[in-house]
């Protein structure tokens, strides 16, 4: 245990609590939330590439994408219960058994969604328990990344808070790279009639061994020195719904919308232009996911540096850039999706895409908690957060196919372009938090 980390300024002339290491913290952070885009990640892509055939394959080959994307969307209609539920306890028990509970559920709904039978085996049947597994993956998913944010961002110096909320923000690149990886591997070396019989289930199973390695490390960390410092002064609150939405409902919307964009931007990125990529681009799914992952270093080393700017320049001025350049990209994006098999800008499309969804993601993680009191801050973050994946997410895949469709590819340039406006709108609503005493 490190216990010459030195406390936040906040808390100067308070009991001193001891603290987690930096290297627990970071991993008890980073770990949940890699866990939850792996999962997300690899549902994005079975659902781009598998479960047409696998769970609709009675309809069209269209109409099966498009209602694989919806069974997408269930868990963002999830999330914001399990934001309520994680968060009431969350910020009425503490951090740490809240977050332990959440990856549980999490996990054990993900390894579920791999034993599934398909639709030759049981009919409407499996696409009902898909859409329950899913659902209940969700609720576990609404805990997870607020809870990750107050461990890191409330054992953080006051200077540093942007990069330790930079933490979880990292299981974001982590997991995409572990789950577009394996599927890159599996689809390298088993067949295409492999993969719809038994290969897409293999990185849903696999994501038990990052579930049993993050209840390991949660299991050992402490509580947060903030809660706990609520808890000594009694601060903490029995009803921190009811407080959260009748203080904070303001905070909520600004911070639903901050962090909307970034939900779509990145869905549109990762699951829509894969599905776009190999059905009208002439690419291999292969090819694609192979493209995906080099685009992802890109987004982690981003989410590091703008989280440094963020501490050095404040979160909003750093937050206005990113979304500013995000309308100019939906404008020119594009020109990038021509013709066929176009390596070159295909590639450019990913690497500039996920630049700005590193600025834009990596000081989230120190903003929306810094818009809520210590006593409905793993409420107020978890509901912000989680109705940003409705609002952003939630039906992005299914919205952009329809909008490419039927409108052409420059009107999900539009939608995107929406999306970063109501971002710029929110934050020109919002104090810069760089400097609050963060312990109220």
């Amino acid at each position: 245990m490190d216990t010459t980390n030195h406390l936040n300024s906040e808390l100067k002339g308070t009991k001193v609590f001891e603290r987690d290491s930096v290297k627990t913290v970071m991993f008890a952070s980073m770990i949940g939330t890699a866990i939850e885009f792996f999962d997300f990640y690899a549902y994005g892509t079975a659902a781009a590439a598998y479960f047409p055939k696998v769970f609709f394959p009675e309809v069209t080959p269209a109409i099966a994408t498009i209602l694989s994307l919806l069974t997408f969307g269930v868990a963002f209609i999830a999330r914001p219960l399990g934001s309520f539920v994680f968060g009431h306890f969350g910020d009425k028990i503490g951090r740490k058994r809240t977050l332990v509970v959440s990856l549980l559920l999490m996990g054990i709904s993900t390894v579920l969604i791999g034993l599934l039978p398909s639709y030759a085996t049981l009919g409407l049947t499996a696409v009902l328990l898909l859409c329950t597994c899913r659902f209940v993956q969700g609720i576990g998913l609404g805990g997870e990344w607020s809870g990750a944010a107050l461990v890191a961002t409330e054992n953080a110096p006051a200077n540093k808070r942007a990069l330790y909320g930079a933490f979880p923000e990292l299981g974001a690149p982590l997991g995409f790279f572990l789950s577009n990886g394996l599927f890159f591997l599996l689809e390298s070396f088993l067949t295409p009639a492999q993969m719809l019989s038994y290969g897409w289930r293999v990185p849903f199973l696999a994501s038990s061994v990052l579930v049993l390695v993050g209840f390991w490390v949660r299991e050992r960390m402490q509580e947060t020195p903030l809660f706990r410092l609520a808890q000594e002064k009694n601060e903490v609150t029995k009803s921190p719904l009811k407080v959260v939405f009748k203080t904070s409902w303001r905070q909520i919307i600004q911070g639903t919308f901050i962090v909307s964009v970034t939900y779509t931007l990145f869905y549109t990125l990762a699951t829509w232009s894969l599905t776009y990529a190999t059905a009208k681009l002439g690419f291999t799914n292969q090819e694609y996911l192979f493209m995906l992952m080099g685009s992802i270093v890109v987004f982690a080393a981003l989410i590091v540096l703008s989280s440094k700017l963020a501490d050095t320049w404040g979160r909003k001025r750093t937050l206005m850039i990113s979304s500013t350049a995000l309308v100019i990209f939906a404008f020119l994006f594009p020109y990038l999706l021509q013709g066929q098999r176009n390596f070159v800008s295909v590639s450019l499309f990913l690497v500039i895409g996920f630049v700005l969804m590193g600025i834009a993601f990596g000081p989230v993680g120190a903003l929306l908690p810094e818009l809520f009191s210590t006593k409905v801050r793993y409420s107020g973050s978890g509901i912000a957060y989680n109705l940003a994946a409705i609002v952003g997410a939630a039906f992005t895949p299914t919205i952009a196919t329809w909008l490419a469709e039927n409108w052409g590819i420059r009107s999900v340039g539009i939608y995107l372009a929406v999306m970063a406006v109501a971002c710029l709108v929110s934050l020109v609503t919002i104090k810069e938090t760089k400097l609050i005493d963060f312990s109220k």
